[in-house]
């Protein structure tokens, strides 16, 4: 590409010296001609070589334009594979997030857990936690009584509950996560059903 566009800048600056050249003839004061079979009209000539540079310049502006193009559409390429490359993997990871979060639900209700076992998982949990936030990855967590949001949230169901305004979540089954910009998993929640009254 770049022995190309030096061919191409050599030529042009040829086209420029030749037309440079004929414009200073063109300039000077005309004589007559000896014979009918002298040099073509100059002014043909000009017109021709400056057709013939405006033709090579559109070429070149619309290549130049071209590589532009390729070079910003390849960075985008690369910031986003680089943003999310990974949300394959960090979407397998979410149910390793919910367990642990059960885990440690389950161990405090019946109080028969070893405390050694219950800090193990806090603090594998935490880790997996800290993880998420280095790579990009933050939690949704709604809580009860706030409006429904479809998307960021999945509705698994409805119900009516006395207190409560249609769209108001009721339950939050499993935390949501986003991956920096883009929704990863929706949390899924339970959402109020009541007509307002």
């Amino acid at each position: 590409m770049a022995e190309a566009k030096k061919k191409q800048d050599i030529a042009e600056e040829d086209i420029l010296k030749e037309a440079e050249a004929e414009a200073a003839l063109a300039d000077e004061p005309e004589e007559e001609p000896a014979d009918e079979g002298g040099p073509p009209d100059a002014a043909a000539e000009i017109a021709a070589l400056t057709a013939e540079r405006d033709e090579l310049k559109d070429k070149w502006m619309r290549a130049l334009a071209e590589a532009e193009n390729a070079r910003k559409r390849a960075e985008r390429d690369r910031r986003e594979a680089e943003n999310y490359g990974g949300s394959r993997l960090a979407r397998d990871l979410l149910p390793v997030y919910d367990n642990l979060r059960r885990a440690l639900a389950a161990a405090g209700e019946d109080g028969t857990a070893p405390a050694a076992l219950v800090e193990g998982v806090e603090l594998t949990l935490r880790e997996l936690t800290n993880v998420f936030t280095r790579h990009g990855i933050t939690l949704i967590s709604p809580k009860e009584g706030d409006r429904f949001d479809p998307a960021m949230h999945q509705a698994m169901f409805e119900a009516p509950v006395p207190g409560t305004k249609a769209g108001d979540i009721i339950q939050v089954m499993t935390e949501g996560f986003l991956l920096h910009d883009r929704l990863l998993r929706p949390a899924q929640v339970g959402v109020s059903s009541t007509p307002a009254s």
